[in-house]
């Protein structure tokens, strides 16, 4: 990874982008629309009922 000059900023990167990669990553063009949309409503769902 040319543009990390650093070795302590790319472990820095790649430990908080290894973290929050899976949130917001739901495969989108691998499922048809109405899967995803049901997958993101369960995971919603779950995350109300454990923020409650």
């Amino acid at each position: 990874m040319a543009k990390f000059r650093n070795l302590k900023t790319l472990r820095k990167f790649t430990s908080v982008h290894a973290s929050i990669h899976n949130h917001f990553n739901l495969d989108r063009h691998l499922n048809c629309r109405e899967t995803f949309k049901e997958n993101r409503t369960a995971v919603l769902a779950k995350w109300r009922q454990l923020a409650a």
